[in-house]
């Protein structure tokens, strides 16, 4: 990116992921922490880009190895140890994105087939926590006892997921009408019923995340950015994580430029990315965030995942086929309203026990 990031401070950035990866596979926030399964993937992601292929696939083997027979993961694993019992649906879905990006960027028949019935168990996992208006309830209790509540960006990320695991499973030959009918059930949801979902409207994910996760497209998306920019972004120095904080956040900051880049909108987002710059390290690594009004930053930690989002970013701004594929979303097959295309008003679709229903 002219300007912003060199291809060597670009590498120096990946060799900072992979310097944070153990031995095993895993790759935590940081050296020395936690990691969860969706920032790990977003990890891997990031080396994939970079040709480190072999990192990558080090890491989706990790996540085979750590799969419960229910097909989730938990929430947080130390050093190889659970540290939090309880299954994040949108931690579990997340591989199918990893996975999709990893074979248009490898072509890689073979790991993709190994990876196969994770992936399936992992959507189904899922899929089993879906609420009849189509929403996505967000977890499991360690006991197993599903929550009734359901998370806007959560359900976002997921269906993005679902399209990226309805990719591999049309790629393989595996047709899996329910999860597609179920894709449109959340799609829906998602663009077009914010009552189904907690109300987390102080996070800025909550308000680019259904175009980051590619439900929402078109003049409704621009608006939906357009309304809350001056809320979140601050001239200068990125987004808020939080409305009414004085904080900025790296992963934010780059999530929200990679949705600007899907409206078309790559001017603002470059600019948003090399704003960005401000939390870069010397080990090519990025500071989570920067709180403005102290002139500090915070928390002390160079996360694995915030540099991931920034090497996503760069990828997507520089025209990257995979990473486009995986985040463009040609509208997500849904209109501006958030019903299916095709789907006239009215109008019952239906596919083994599951149905869409416009409107």
């Amino acid at each position: 990116m002219d300007g912003v990031l060199t291809v060597d401070q670009i590498a120096r950035t990946v060799d900072g992921i992979a310097s944070v990866q153990r031995p095993d596979g895993s790759i935590p926030w940081f050296v020395g922490g936690h990691l969860d399964p969706w920032d790990h993937t977003e990890a891997a992601m990031a080396l994939d880009l970079a040709g480190r292929h072999d990192l990558a696939e080090r890491a989706y083997r990790w996540l085979a190895s750590r799969q419960n027979p229910d097909g989730s993961w938990y929430a947080a694993y130390t050093d190889g140890l659970v540290t939090d019992h309880n299954k994040e649906a949108n931690f579990t879905a997340y591989l199918a994105v990893g996975l999709w990006h990893h074979h248009l960027l490898t072509g890689d028949e073979e790991f993709l087939v190994r990876m196969w019935p994770h992936l399936k168990s992992a959507t189904q996992f899922i899929l089993d926590l879906q609420a009849p208006g189509g929403e996505i309830r967000w977890k499991r209790e360690a006991d197993g006892t599903p929550v009734n509540d359901a998370l806007l960006t959560g359900s976002s990320s997921m269906y993005q997921a679902l399209r990226c695991a309805l990719a591999v499973a049309d790629h393989l030959g595996e047709p899996q009408p329910d999860w597609e009918l179920a894709t449109g059930r959340l799609g829906h949801a998602v663009v077009a019923h914010p009552e189904r979902f907690l109300d987390k409207n102080r996070y800025s994910m909550d308000w680019y995340y259904p175009v980051l996760g590619t439900a929402l497209r078109g003049e409704a998306a621009e608006a939906r950015i357009a309304e809350h920019w001056d809320t979140f972004v601050v001239p200068g120095l990125g987004a808020r994580c939080v409305s009414d904080r004085p904080w900025v956040t790296g992963a934010e900051s780059c999530e929200l430029a990679i949705a600007l880049w899907a409206l078309g909108q790559s001017d603002r987002a470059v600019e948003i990315v090399s704003w960005m710059q401000r939390l870069r390290h010397e080990d090519g690594l990025y500071w989570t965030g920067y709180v403005f009004e102290d002139d500090a930053i915070w928390p002390e930690e160079r996360t694995a995942w915030t540099a991931g989002a920034m090497i996503l970013a760069t990828a997507v701004l520089g025209g990257e086929p995979a990473t486009t594929t995986v985040f463009g979303g040609e509208d997500g097959g849904y209109g501006e309203t958030g019903l299916p295309i095709g789907l006239a008003p009215g109008e019952v679709r239906c596919g083994s026990e599951l149905c869409v229903e416009s409107g």
